[in-house]
């Protein structure tokens, strides 16, 4: 009886599952979309959001995360000592320059890879910023939980500090469009030096590298959260790279706007990676994104924003240099798909615009956007886009 129900379960499953693509299909299909660009896009738009484990909404703030502890010693720390120094003292990245093939040298290799103290002799000087003592360290409160914030001085230093925390110390380039990123997943030494100190103390001899080796393989590898932590880098030029002249703001006014654009922007892909483990470089997680940022920055949503910063301000045309082309996806999508995924973004963007407008009240308190957030998170760009599922 229990493997009929089962197979049931199964079909019913497989059947809803066929409905939803067919459902996706016909919305690309009425933006001309042949079936092969159809299934290219169907494909792009997946939604990757898991809810299984979050079937009953959870209490919001979420508490924050064990990293956030030792974040908060660190700006302590940084108010007598400044911020860069102790951030050196912690992070093996900021203590190399950025050079083409460093990732490959051993001495590279052995501080991010095993936390080996670094011979500053041996690569100069270590990272290099235009104005090291304007990095800002801010912890912020989110739905998410707490999350600390590196804010540069300026887009070079942010460049930098990048390309040291997420590439490696490598020259890779960033879209000039780009202004923020998430860390995710950064071993921290500094919390795993900590954590043997103490199992250290807890020994009644003195313990040996081997048995250190044994204790961090079986009762902190398994467990990241012991030691690797999610902090935002941001910059404080324009939004997106648009000119302040383009928004109708002045230069200072457009500098703090872009500014909590970004943070409210990484903040939400923060909500969905704690919520649901997933955060992208994909439209969907974009529209979801922008919209935080937006409501933040501005107190309400407005779509002909959103479209300027994806270069569709002058919808079909595409102003080359917008944010669309960073999310074309890998493999990139053919010029056809792309297309028609500009067209999608416009109408989700005025959907979303429509809904805002609607559900004003509700969706200025924590609870509604929480709400909101959760409910775009369960839907894809297709269905964003059809007006009748707004």
């Amino acid at each position: 009886m229990r493997r009929a129900c089962f197979a049931s379960c199964e079909r019913a499953a497989r059947q809803e599952n066929v409905d939803h693509l067919d459902s996706r299909s016909r919305v690309l299909f009425a933006y001309g979309a042949s079936v092969t660009v159809a299934s290219e896009l169907l494909d792009y738009n997946a939604n990757p959001y898991t809810h299984n484990h979050v079937s009953a909404p959870p209490r919001f703030p979420l508490p924050a995360e064990p990293h956030v502890e030792a974040w908060e010693r660190y700006a302590a720390e940084a108010r007598h000592s400044g911020l860069w120094p102790v951030l050196q003292k912690r992070f093996p990245q900021l203590n190399f320059p950025i050079r083409q093939g460093l990732s490959q040298h051993a001495e590279y290799q052995a501080a991010t890879r095993r936390g080996t103290p670094t011979n500053t002799l041996v690569l100069a000087s270590g990272l290099e910023l235009d104005d090291a003592d304007g990095l800002q360290l801010r912890l912020h409160p989110t739905l998410a939980g707490v999350i600390p914030v590196l804010v540069a001085a300026n887009r070079p230093d942010f460049v930098s500090l990048a390309q040291a925390l997420t590439r490696r110390n490598e020259p890779e380039p960033l879209p000039a469009s780009m202004g923020a990123c998430i860390v995710s997943g950064y071993n921290n030494w500094d919390r795993i030096t900590e954590l043997r100190r103490r199992w250290q103390g807890e020994k009644s001899a003195n313990p040996s590298l081997p048995d250190w080796a044994e204790e961090f393989r079986q009762n902190i590898l398994p467990f990241p959260a012991l030691y690797q932590d999610t902090f935002i880098l941001l910059s404080q030029g324009p939004y997106s790279n648009v000119p302040a002249q383009h928004m109708g703001m002045s230069v200072e006014t457009w500098r703090q706007t872009s500014l909590t654009l970004r943070l409210e922007h990484e903040c939400a892909h923060y909500f969905t990676y704690r919520l649901f483990g997933s955060m992208r470089n994909n439209l969907l997680d974009e529209l979801i994104a922008d919209y935080c940022g937006i409501v933040a920055a501005n107190g309400h949503y407005r779509a002909d924003w959103f479209l300027r910063f994806m270069g569709l301000e002058s919808f079909p045309h595409y102003r080359e240099g917008g944010r669309l082309e960073n999310y074309r996806g890998d493999p990139p999508l053919s010029e056809e798909a792309f297309h028609i995924l500009g067209h999608l973004v416009k109408d989700a963007a005025e959907n979303l615009e429509r809904l805002d407008q609607d559900r004003a009240a509700e969706l200025q308190t924590s609870e509604g956007k929480a709400r909101l957030l959760l409910s775009l998170a369960r839907l894809t760009l297709e269905e964003i886009a059809a007006k009748e599922n707004m």
